[in-house]
């Protein structure tokens, strides 16, 4: 009765992490592909401003979607901790407080978008910049948003090599196949060498993150299959 109980916990925990990387990819994908990407030219401060300035609500609405990234973060810490915790709870602890960590600097990275924001506000105070000055302060910004997101990468990255351990050791009697958890840990290769390589070498443009993310997605389509599917049919056998 205990194991049935726990597989069904697990199930739904299963589901809420599954939903909520699903969820997570669309908000990240809009807000940083279309919005940031697409609004802030590196090297030229004054399209960047112009473009912030004429399109004003795409960037809010970009700034309320990494929030939402960041919040949702902090559910599948939860959710992928109670999914593997039977591995073992303390590293399954310290993998879920990495994603966490991650989360909180997300928010740090954010409000520096917010503060690009500010600067652009008109308020009185500002007339103490020259427009060149300006500028060259929401560029700083915009770089700084990055360059926080990227340290965030390192504890995301290191979330992800201990979650690629605990799912690799993880026995659902063949419902997780083990190379899942190692393309996860692959994928986390990829975010650190990416994250260093930018504080070690200048002018990194590497992209290694791109060619190493199958094991995530891989993970969230296992969750939403395996939650709705694979152990509802495995409680079923075993009822």
């Amino acid at each position: 009765m205990k194991n049935h109980v726990a597989e069904g916990s697990q199930r739904k925990a299963a589901i809420v992490a599954g939903l909520g990387l699903l969820l997570m990819t669309v908000l990240a994908i809009f807000a940083n592909f279309v919005v940031v990407e697409g609004l802030v030219v590196p090297g030229d401060a004054t399209a960047t401003v112009s473009n912030i300035v004429d399109n004003e609500l795409l960037f809010r609405a970009g700034i309320c979607c990494f929030m939402l990234v960041a919040a949702l973060d902090v559910v599948v810490a939860w959710a992928l901790y109670a999914f593997v915790k039977q591995v073992n709870k303390g590293l399954s602890l310290l993998m879920a407080w990495f994603r966490l960590v991650y989360a909180a600097l997300l928010g740090v990275a954010v409000a520096n978008l917010l503060g690009a924001l500010v600067l652009l506000g008109g308020a009185s105070y500002l007339t103490a910049f020259e427009t060149g000055q300006l500028h060259a302060q929401v560029a700083l910004y915009a770089n700084v948003f990055s360059l926080t997101w990227d340290i965030g990468y390192v504890f995301f990255g290191l979330h992800l090599l201990l979650l690629g351990y605990l799912v690799f050791r993880l026995d659902y009697s063949g419902y997780i196949p083990k190379i899942l958890g190692v393309l996860i840990s692959i994928a986390s290769l990829g975010y650190l060498i990416d994250s260093f390589g930018k504080f070690l070498v200048p002018n990194y443009d590497a992209n290694i993150g791109m060619f190493t993310f199958f094991g995530e997605l891989l993970l969230m389509l296992w969750l939403l299959w395996g939650g709705v599917r694979g152990f509802g049919r495995k409680l079923e056998e075993q009822s």
